[in-house]
């Protein structure tokens, strides 16, 4: 038996290291704040910003789930809390009364406008203030090429987190 494993160059190495350094670190950078500054998770401001972006501010349970890469389960416990907190809504959808919809409500569009700064602060100050608009566009290009081959399905291509100064004010 031949030893076929093809081992990272040094190079490669040293970039994995940093990467996963990142890929440890950053989510709990951005839990502290969003808990300190909003007491949200950052999966739970993720449900958030992912309802407020969609049409009637709404997705189907299974669909957030899957755009989350939360278990049902665990996305059914991150909404129980949201919901008691008067931001999200769970409503049976209107074409399959087995489904059910996660909706944003009034207070939780209110909460994501009122949390958007300062999480974009965060990630500018954690991610983008080192960073060059050359390297900004090289990352984008380097997680366009990465990511397929870890989502091939495609699950958060509508994942799109945006500030809510770009959002249109909620009617009513």
């Amino acid at each position: 038996m031949t030893d076929e494993t093809v081992w990272l160059t040094s190079d490669q190495e040293d970039a994995w290291r940093s990467l996963m350094a990142a890929i440890m670190l950053l989510p709990g950078a951005l839990d502290a704040q969003l808990q300190r500054d909003a007491g949200l998770t950052h999966a739970g401001y993720a449900v958030l910003s992912a309802l407020s972006e969609a049409p009637d501010r709404a997705i189907r349970m299974s669909r957030l789930a899957h755009m989350a890469s939360l278990s049902m389960s665990r996305l059914s416990h991150l909404v129980d809390r949201l919901e008691n907190q008067g931001w999200v809504e769970r409503k049976p959808v209107p074409e399959d009364g087995r489904s059910t919809m996660a909706v944003l409500t009034d207070a939780g569009w209110e909460k994501v406008v009122a949390t958007a700064p300062g999480h974009v602060e965060t990630v500018r100050t954690l991610i983008f203030d080192s960073l060059s608009p050359a390297q900004t566009r090289q990352l984008k290009k380097i997680f366009d090429r990465i990511t397929p081959k870890i989502d091939p399905e495609n699950r958060l291509s509508s994942c799109r987190v945006t500030p809510a100064r770009k959002r249109a004010a909620p009617e009513g």
